[in-house]
């Protein structure tokens, strides 16, 4: 079966820094997580550099258009380990440590058109799960989320639509520290808007007839590209990694690994030459870690030499 191109790229960012190399809870670099396209509680984001509010708008050419919009984005759970029959909390349990985990999160609004400006609620209660384990438990806890998107479809010219949505965190947090509102945050949030008429246009590179309208498009922490097919104009990704038009997954990647400053290849090897140790940390942190351990150690030496790199494009040049 053929991967989802849009579905794999709005995966991709997603995840991304969702846990970077060397992959375990001891590495410097995932002491402080989920960096990449945070909704944060308004009280924290005006004690901050962070958003509380993020606002994209792009163009859709058409008689109707009529758009999809989901809206998605994780949801940190935090996974503690216990033991003993009153589950007192320890670090370890069943080879599995005591860390944080997400859930992802979705809000869909359908069928947005030029009549009216629609809205939806985000609003997750709080809750916990007990996982019992050799010893003990994992409890699962999770933050109450609360907010609000917003989409409206409205004329900006004969036959061109402005497309506007709005992710807004009304989440309470009493506290200023990031830890705290990280947990009533919105992360790695983005939407995809799907046209069932109409059709989306460039926002880097619009057509010379419609250059002003694009140039006067509101984009405050997310920014859209077309995805899909090469020429397919029905979605739109709204990132918040600045992102190429059709921007695409490698078909020689293996599979996620969460941190695309890196190369597939030198990942691989890196985790193929840790030590005992490391991937016994590696596979007791996040469950997405352990995935990659274990993807890794079943590759083959074919896959392997994928890895090496490929030439696309390749295109004869004229003389000077």
């Amino acid at each position: 079966m053929t991967a989802d191109p849009v579905r794999q790229i709005a995966d991709a960012v997603l995840y991304e820094g969702h846990i970077l190399w060397p992959y375990r809870r001891s590495a410097l670099k995932n002491q402080q997580r989920w960096t990449f396209g945070g909704v944060y509680p308004a009280v924290y984001a005006r004690s901050s550099s962070d958003r509380s509010v993020v606002t994209v708008e792009c163009l859709v050419e058409g008689r109707e258009p009529m758009v999809d919009v989901e809206v998605r984005f994780l949801h940190i759970v935090h996974r503690q380990a216990a033991a003993g029959a009153g589950l007192q909390p320890v670090d370890e349990i069943a080879g599995f440590l005591t860390w944080d985990e997400t859930t992802e999160r979705t809000v869909l609004l359908a069928g947005i058109t030029g009549d009216a400006a629609r809205c939806a609620p985000v609003d997750v209660p709080p809750g916990r799960a007990v996982e019992m384990v050799d010893g003990g438990a994992l409890v699962r806890s999770w933050e109450r989320l609360e907010g609000r998107v917003e989409a409206s479809v409205e004329p900006a010219r004969a036959g061109v639509f402005r497309m506007r949505v709005r992710i807004e965190n009304e989440s309470r947090c009493a506290e200023l520290a990031r830890d705290a509102a990280v947990r009533r945050s919105f992360l790695s949030a983005h939407a995809v808007l799907s046209a069932r008429s109409g059709s989306f246009v460039s926002s880097i590179d619009p057509p010379s007839q419609l250059a002003d309208a694009a140039a006067t498009l509101e984009r405050d922490g997310l920014w859209p590209v077309l995805v899909g097919a090469a020429g397919d104009r029905s979605t739109m990704l709204a990132s918040p990694i600045i992102l190429s038009d059709y921007a695409s997954v490698a078909p020689e990647s293996p599979g996620d690994f969460f941190d695309g400053g890196e190369i597939d290849q030198l990942l691989v090897l890196n985790i193929l030459g840790m030590t005992d140790e490391e991937k016994r940390e590696m596979r007791a942190g996040d469950p997405r870690a352990r995935e990659i351990l274990e993807r890794t150690e079943a590759m083959t030496r074919d896959q392997l030499l994928q890895l090496h790199g490929v030439v696309r494009d390749l295109r004869p040049q004229g003389r000077a």
